[in-house]
């Protein structure tokens, strides 16, 4: 794909939940992040029928700049279901998705998308391609992101090895999973679009996990067991997978 401005447009699709408390800081810090960058964009909020205001929040920030879009899904919940919801309702070629409540920082947004222009299928906000970027975690949440990170090593592509593949922080190609019915359960869609979809080349950049800025964390039990469905479906499908017959 060429670097033509003209030819690039980002939908960075932000899923909430009770995020009004999020929404301005984040809104700020995006567009500042975006500014020097030359490209057309949009920011779309998926909101899951939140009873904090946060809808009211996005709409009264929408109707000063027709960049930000808000969709609101009644009787829906999960984060993998919000994202594929906004993706679908975007022209965008190039897709992200960035959590609301700050723990990543969007300040980073410019080397994902020159990561794309650069010829890559997939550009990832990685907190394990270097050290130290998790240290305000506890020794229990570490071990177990660790682990739930290892148990993906049998599914990933050979050749592409990524160190982050549950990372909530990425910009995609739409082509490399166009026609592709992503699953909208769960939290971890960026495990079913390395496995399923049609990556060639990734890039991982670095960044430092932050503190939840305001609200309550979504990870739970069920969060948990959705994870271990997610690794069943996609152990079949890699062994399945086209070169591996």
């Amino acid at each position: 794909m060429t670097s033509n401005p003209q030819a690039e447009k980002f939908a960075l699709v932000i899923p909430t939940l009770n995020e009004a408390g999020n929404i301005p800081t984040l809104f700020q810090r995006v567009q500042a992040a975006l500014a020097p960058v030359n490209i057309d964009y949009e920011l779309i909020v998926v909101d899951d029928d939140s009873r904090d205001g946060t809808a009211d929040v996005v709409q009264a920030y929408g109707a000063r700049d027709p960049r930000i879009r808000l969709l609101v899904r009644k009787g829906e919940r999960g984060l993998a279901g919000a994202v594929i919801h906004g993706w679908k309702h975007t022209d965008a070629n190039w897709l992200g998705v960035i959590d609301a409540d700050l723990q990543h920082p969007p300040e980073i947004l410019p080397e994902l998308l020159n990561a794309i222009r650069g010829g890559n299928d997939i550009a990832i906000a990685s907190r394990y391609v270097t050290k130290n970027t998790v240290t305000n975690w506890n020794k229990m949440r570490q071990l177990i992101s660790l682990c739930g990170t290892w148990a993906t090593m049998p599914l990933q592509r050979p050749g592409l090895r990524i160190k982050d593949p549950l990372a909530g922080f990425f910009v995609v190609r739409r082509e490399c999973i166009e026609g592709i019915e992503l699953q909208p359960q769960g939290f971890k869609i960026l495990l079913e679009i390395l496995v399923r979809g049609r990556i060639r080349k990734a890039k991982e950049i670095p960044y430092q996990f932050a503190q939840r800025h305001a609200g309550a964390s979504k990870a739970d039990v069920k969060v948990a067991l959705q994870y271990l469905t997610l690794l069943g479906k996609l152990s079949r499908y890699a062994i399945f997978r086209p070169g591996n017959q």
